[in-house]
């Protein structure tokens, strides 16, 4: 039958009937809508068939008027399943009580740690965790998650800039670190700034220096912008020199590609491998041979059993074959441009020091030829153009 599970959840019998003329018999339960399926002849007067559980007293009633008789050959199902297990009841009891016990101890606490915490802060914490049920023999799902843990004990200790919780098995573990070091001020030697590229500079504000160009001059690499030399002729300091200069760059980008484009995508289709990996070794189990895709992309994933925080030697690996299709896309001239417009643009603002803005673009030359598709492009970009140069003495 094709509802096989169905039939296994309400039980299902193997019997064999013999004497005169069975045939008669069997018709006259399809006629009554049994159901009966893997009928075969064992001899001239004995048949062999499947029947469901719940038909079998019909069928006893059957046999009364007949001088046929019935042998159960095999039981199969959930109810014989069960009807095994009450007379095993001591065994199953035993190892449902080990897996509920093994469950309850793996994620019971055990203990927790603090690291980084003097004494009063280290107090104040443990009575802060207290509070949140987090102690030896609580259940770890019955507690807030690590994060939570974290920010609730953040906000209650004044004197701690910062307290790290993290789990680990059937531990918690706290970092706590009360203070903030503060690092020694830069030292910053004498030193000019010089333009890093050739450009137009737009804007330009100095905090520390003397200013040697101005709004709207034009510079080449290596110009001096803001020198470090302060104070009259003959009575002259040096400083580190500090401003921001902006100038306007140009770039020319030059782009191309073919105007027919082959691209792929996923059907939907997917068949999944199984494999058991015991150490470095894995062994398939489960749809061992690869899917007969002509395309496909494939996503491995492996499981991260642990117990008691360490990772179990034996772990799941599913690989997921997905089908993939590949098709073709031609672009009109005009839609091709815009794609090398929006490539060309990218690649540039990947290229560009960040604060970077692009204020203008012109296209310089478009072109069709031999299937491929070309653009050039000059743009206008505003970016910081300044770089240090040391003062060195005698300079």
């Amino acid at each position: 039958m094709r509802n096989g599970f169905v039939n296994l959840i309400g039980g299902v019998v193997t019997v064999e009937i013999s004497g005169p003329y069975p045939e008669q018999l069997l018709n006259r339960c399809l006629k009554q809508g049994m159901h009966i399926w893997d009928v075969s002849v064992m001899e001239t007067e004995k048949i062999q068939f499947k029947v469901q559980l719940s038909n079998i007293h019909q069928l006893r009633r059957f046999l009364r008027k007949t001088d046929l008789t019935l042998r159960f050959k095999e039981r199969q199902g959930l109810p014989f399943f069960i009807k095994q297990m009450k007379v095993r009841a001591g065994f199953v009891t035993g190892i449902a009580a080990f897996f509920i016990a093994f469950f309850l101890l793996s994620n019971m606490v055990w203990g927790y740690s603090i690291d980084g915490a003097s004494p009063q802060v280290e107090k104040k914490l443990e009575e802060a965790i207290a509070e949140l049920g987090v102690k030896r023999g609580e259940f770890s799902f019955s507690l807030p998650k690590p994060n939570e843990i974290q920010a609730y004990v953040t906000d209650r200790i004044d004197e701690a800039t910062w307290v790290g919780v993290r789990k680990k098995g059937t531990n918690y573990q706290f970092e706590v670190v009360e203070q903030v070091r503060q690092s020694d001020p830069e030292i910053i030697s004498p030193r000019h700034l010089v333009a890093s590229k050739k450009a137009v500079i737009r804007s330009m504000f100095v905090e520390d220096g003397t200013a040697v160009k101005r709004t709207n001059d034009v510079v080449e690499k290596g110009d001096l912008l803001v020198s470090g030399f302060i104070g009259v002729e003959g009575a002259e300091q040096t400083i580190p020199a500090k401003a921001s200069v902006v100038g306007e760059i140009w770039y020319t980008s030059t782009v191309s590609m073919p105007i027919t484009q082959i691209y792929s995508s996923l059907t939907g289709e997917q068949k999944n491998k199984y494999q058991l990996k015991v150490g470095d070794v894995s062994i398939p189990f489960w749809n061992i041979t690869a899917p007969d895709y002509e395309s496909m992309e494939t996503y491995r994933k492996e499981s991260q059993y642990t117990i008691f925080g360490y990772r179990l030697p034996v772990q799941l690996i599913v690989d997921e074959h997905r089908e993939t299709q590949h098709f073709e896309r031609t672009y009109e001239k005009e839609e091709a441009f815009d794609v090398l417009k929006e490539q060309a643009r990218l690649d540039l603002e990947q290229d560009l020091p960040e604060g970077a803005d692009i204020i203008g673009e012109q296209v310089l030359h478009e072109a069709v030829e031999n299937d491929t598709v070309s653009l050039k492009i000059h743009y206008q970009v505003l970016e910081e153009i300044t770089q240090e140069k040391p003062i060195i003495q005698g300079d």
